[in-house]
């Protein structure tokens, strides 16, 4: 099974803080890896070294270990952040979409590198829209305020966004917690759609959430990496103590 990202050893502080702990796994392509713990446990903060978002943390740093996309040092000195969010997208907790048409939004990240012909931008926003699956509920009305959309469509409209940049990996933080039971459904039946053609990395509190659509898991628990495995082995088998007292809900 071929790695779209190998953690190695990976520790990480915010100026004298550190929050995580010698942390090691490979997240497989073309599947789906969930983070599940408790709240502080380090799994955004992991996450967001992903595509260095944590770089504009003042005193936020990897004091060891290393980070390799596609065998790639991500934290080398030559790194071209915007070449590796490019090659990265991230969807947030809170749908953010900009204060611009529904057009525009999933058009802008392409209209800064660059690109302004009409007809590659149409065919990238649909073929983005259709990805996120929202194509056919917004296809008429491609101009109007993103702001009229329900939080749902909120929200994959992000996922279309990050997708327009043609990326390889889509690191999402709890990317269901502002939204209702079918909203969620929606967006995790996107997801299973979307890892044929990317790796994905979500960051969840739900659990449920995890054994419905992620096929590893990553248990961590006061920034170290305490179980990591195949979904349903993790929660129906833990081999660790403290996983199984996670998953049964004897804490947490």
């Amino acid at each position: 099974m071929t790695s779209a990202i190998q953690i190695q050893n990976v520790s990480f502080a915010y100026n004298t803080k550190q929050v995580l702990h010698d942390v090691s796994m490979d997240i497989p392509a073309h599947q789906i890896t969930a983070f599940i713990g408790p709240s502080g446990c380090g799994k955004s903060t992991l996450l967001r070294c992903f595509n260095r978002i944590n770089d504009r943390i003042p005193g936020a740093r990897i004091t060891a270990g290393s980070i390799k996309v596609h065998d790639i040092d991500i934290n080398r000195s030559d790194i071209d952040l915007q070449e590796l969010r490019r090659q990265i997208g991230m969807v947030f907790q809170k749908y953010n979409p900009f204060a611009k048409s529904i057009y525009e939004n999933v058009a802008f990240s392409l209209r800064v590198a660059g690109q302004n012909k009409r007809a590659t931008l149409d065919e990238i926003v649909e073929n983005a829209l259709k990805s996120a699956a929202l194509w056919d509920e917004v296809k008429d009305r491609l101009h109007a305020s993103a702001f009229g959309l329900s939080g749902g469509q909120q929200q994959r409209l992000c996922i279309a966004r990050a997708i327009a940049n043609q990326p390889e990996i889509l690191l999402m933080d709890e990317p269901c917690a502002a939204l209702d039971p079918l909203a969620t459904l929606k967006i995790e039946e996107l997801l299973m759609e979307l890892k044929k053609k990317y790796t994905i990395v979500i960051v969840t509190h739900n659990m449920a959430q995890a054994t419905r659509c992620s096929d590893k898991t990553a248990f961590m628990y006061l920034g170290k990496l305490i179980e990591f495995g195949p979904t349903m082995q993790l929660f129906e088998n833990p081999k660790d103590p403290q996983t199984e007292a996670y998953v049964t809900g004897t804490f947490g």
